[in-house]
């Protein structure tokens, strides 16, 4: 059954009320199966978009593209699609908007001819400038096909008077300003980028002779590259002839990288700075407790984001940990209206108790993060339906005041939960027993075992402190998109 895209937004509106990273992304050089590998990756990374997947190869002459709206696993396991992406360089990128509306023309890679030749690109993160980058483009006569500010990046290498792609890949960085990740893949490169700031994430693997960059070291893991090292914040890195060089054309300066990455978007399996995403989140939910502990029976887990802090927090507090909530993992994926009826069953869509474990119980109900506060409220409800005593509610991390514009789909200021109300309304409003959340002291502790620096905060930390490395100009003039009005989402041209 085919749905349209006013239906898709409103799928997306009823699972909401969590953050979303928009994108991952994967290249390698070098490799016979460039492409099936590049799908493989693209797999372990499918938790960063889940809108749309597409792959660009290059054969030594020709560039081939295939885009698929949905799941990887859905298009790129069928070998005919695949015999479609001959050579021996690809890049691939899952799509989850939040630049650009959903439709078949916004899903990357991209590509365009230049005078210097062929250029594919793909993306994870969020363009700050974007639409006044765009707004004069257009007036200068640029044409653009889609709404992502990826597009905006392409124009601006192809209007570079530099010569050498490198010189103008340069010169488009100087320009560009967010939080931002990009593979590229040129006639004879595949290039590696990251902000200034190291916002966004990338790594390098190496994989016999081919290199690969990807947004997470669990998509080296899947083909069974060996992670080299994280490409620096403001690092170009350049993979030509086999062999790899850098580029670091930005003045030195130390990195802020995205906090939510530790605790939140990362692959709990994928490595950060040396350790796996689960050991910081297991750290979080330790300094939770030694914060927050209060005499109950039973820590429980909102599945699965909650589970490692969870198991940190009993492991400290010396309580007993159960799965006092199990998720239905197909829930979300399937491409059917929520009628008003369906929506009214709310989270137990997603979640269901088990009543014997939680039934006259006290319960620490754990989770990473409270948004907009709704999903909590409706988990709280139902463990109290089914016979919990008391329901105390901890969350691992600040309370989420600020919005991000760096590349994470979350609400407007105004609809976050912690920005419109204090403790004590927030309790009321989920209905819990109690609630507390992490200090920002305590989520440095847990993280790198050191005291926030003010005057230049290790993190981008900006969803609990209003601190934005780099100010979010399109939000500040209040540019909106003016093209392709005529053109309607549904349209793939």
């Amino acid at each position: 059954m085919k749905i349209s895209l006013i239906q898709k937004r409103k799928l997306k509106i009823f699972n909401s009320d969590k953050l979303r990273e928009e994108c991952g992304i994967f290249g390698i050089s070098n490799h016979l199966d460039a492409s099936a590998l590049v799908a493989l990756g693209l797999h372990a990374l499918q938790h960063r978009g889940q809108e749309g997947c597409g792959i660009v190869s290059f054969d030594g002459k020709n560039y081939h593209s295939e885009k698929r709206q949905g799941l990887v696993g859905d298009h790129f396991t069928n070998s005919e699609i695949l015999k479609k992406l001959p050579g021996e360089f690809a890049i691939g990128h899952n799509r989850y908007s939040t630049t650009g509306e959903t439709s078949l023309r916004n899903i990357q890679p991209f590509f365009a001819d230049l005078h210097t030749g062929g250029l594919s690109i793909a993306h994870n993160g969020n363009l700050t400038n974007a639409l006044l980058l765009r707004e004069n483009l257009v007036k200068d006569g640029a044409i653009f096909r889609t709404t992502s500010d990826t597009e905006t990046i392409v124009q601006l290498i192809a209007k570079s008077k530099r010569e050498k792609f490198i010189d103008k890949l340069i010169d488009v960085l100087f320009q560009i300003q967010g939080g931002y990740s990009l593979v590229l893949m040129t006639n004879k490169k595949l290039v590696g980028v990251r902000d200034p700031f190291g916002i966004r994430p990338l790594v390098i693997g190496k994989l016999k002779n081919s290199f690969i960059f990807a947004s997470e070291t669990c998509a080296l893991d899947i083909v069974g590259a060996t992670f080299v090292r994280e490409v620096e914040n403001g690092e170009i890195v350049i993979i030509e002839d086999s062999k790899l060089r850098s580029i670091t054309p930005f003045p030195k300066q130390k990195s802020r990288p995205c906090v939510f990455f530790f605790f939140y978007f990362a692959r709990p399996d994928s490595l950060i700075n040396g350790k796996c995403a689960y050991e910081y989140r297991k750290k979080l939910g330790a300094e939770l407790a030694r914060q927050t502990d209060i005499k109950a029976d039973l820590v429980v887990p909102v599945p699965d984001s909650g589970v490692p802090a969870a198991l940190g927090y009993a492991e400290k507090s010396k309580k007993d940990f159960e799965l006092g909530l199990i998720r239905n993992h197909y829930v979300g994926r399937t491409f059917i209206e929520p009628t008003q009826s369906i929506r009214s069953l709310g989270v137990k869509l997603k979640l269901n108790s088990t009543k014997t474990i939680v039934k006259n119980k006290s319960i620490i109900l754990i989770d990473d993060s409270l948004v907009r506060g709704t999903t909590c409220h409706k988990i709280v409800k139902m463990l109290y339906e089914n016979g919990a005593k008391e329901v105390h509610v901890r969350i691992a991390c600040p309370e989420i005041i600020y919005p991000d514009f760096y590349g994470v789909d979350m609400p407007t200021r105004e609809e976050l939960l912690a920005y419109k109300k204090d403790n004590n309304e927030m309790c009321k409003y989920i209905n819990a027993k109690s609630l507390k959340f992490l200090s920002l002291e305590g989520l440095y502790k847990a993280l790198i075992n050191e005291k926030r620096i003010s005057s230049y905060p290790q993190f981008s930390d900006h969803y609990f402190t209003g601190d934005y490395p780099i100010k979010p100009l399109d939000k500040i003039e209040g540019i909106k998109i003016k093209q392709l009005s005529l053109l309607s989402g549904k349209s793939n041209n």
